[in-house]
């Protein structure tokens, strides 16, 4: 069971599918909540953990439910740097994996950027699992590669390079100090995490965007009601391409998208995303 702060959230060890993967597991908040399980899907930048990504609503969420916060495949504790298929159907999988292993039958999700196509993927793949989801500056639709995610794909370790990929994900300047800059390098150049990132999404970037995005037919299918959460600045994953395209495809769908704002809406508008979250997956 990890212990959740808002500085220091920990993860233990488990064996999903046959890699042992880093998950932050708060159980069952005191009393039994009746509200299911959420599980959190971090997205795909360069540095990136479950912590890192969801630090600042994990106390929060926790309070009333059970939270599962994995590092996804290839990233932070679960990164072994062993030679591997990476795409949707890899990361779906081992999600899923997770799930079976912890024994959770009915869950929410909240999926952030390559986490929110993931999150997509599972509710196509599993329905009468998935309750409901939140998607945060999601991909997971059909659309041209961004510029800022083709950087953001293309970072190698350096310090000035996490800080240019920092101050894509971020609106507000203020969030781009040295302490984050230094701490998201510094996990980059981790071994595994090094190796795994270097294998992941070479060359040409455009199809590791088509492999993470699900069919017309397949949205269309996606019958879990939808809450969509986006900057409007957002340089790495713009909304118009991306929650905008879902927004005409998935049945049961609502938008909030925030005005100066980049791609971390939990991390520069905490108080507004949880505002619009817990309510939304609170409702019978």
């Amino acid at each position: 069971m990890a212990v959740i702060t808002s500085d220091h959230p920990t993860a233990s060890i488990r064996e999903v599918d046959g890699v042992r993967t880093a998950v932050i597991d708060t159980g069952e908040p005191a009393g039994e909540s009746a509200q299911p399980p959420v599980l959190l899907l971090h997205g795909s930048g360069p540095g990136v953990s479950a912590a890192a990504n969801w630090r600042p609503v994990l106390p929060s969420l926790s309070q009333s439910r059970r939270v599962i916060a994995p590092d996804q495949l290839g990233f932070g504790g679960t990164a072994t740097g062993e030679a591997r298929t990476w795409g949707r159907q890899a990361w779906t999988r081992h999600a899923l994996a997770l799930m079976d292993e912890l024994g959770i039958e009915t869950y929410d999700i909240i999926g952030n950027s390559m986490g929110g196509a993931i999150a997509l993927s599972l509710a196509a793949e599993r329905p009468q699992a998935v309750r409901r989801l939140v998607l945060m500056g999601s991909m997971g639709v059909a659309m041209a590669l961004p510029q800022g995610l083709d950087t953001v794909w293309n970072y190698r370790p350096g310090i000035e390079n996490m800080r240019e990929i920092i101050g894509l994900f971020a609106y507000d300047r203020g969030l781009i100090t040295d302490q984050l800059v230094e701490m998201r390098y510094g996990a980059s150049v981790e071994p595994a995490v090094a190796k795994s990132w270097e294998a992941m999404f070479p060359e040409p970037r455009q199809r590791w965007v088509d492999d993470l995005a699900l069919s017309g037919a397949e949205l269309t299918r996606v019958a879990q009601p939808t809450l969509m959460i986006h900057g409007r600045d957002d340089r790495v994953v713009p909304w118009k391409e991306s929650s905008g395209a879902l927004l005409e495809l998935l049945p049961d769908v609502r938008l909030h998208v925030l005005g100066n704002c980049g791609h971390w809406t939990m991390i520069e508008k905490t108080a507004e995303f949880l505002g619009v979250v817990e309510p939304f997956l609170s409702d019978a």
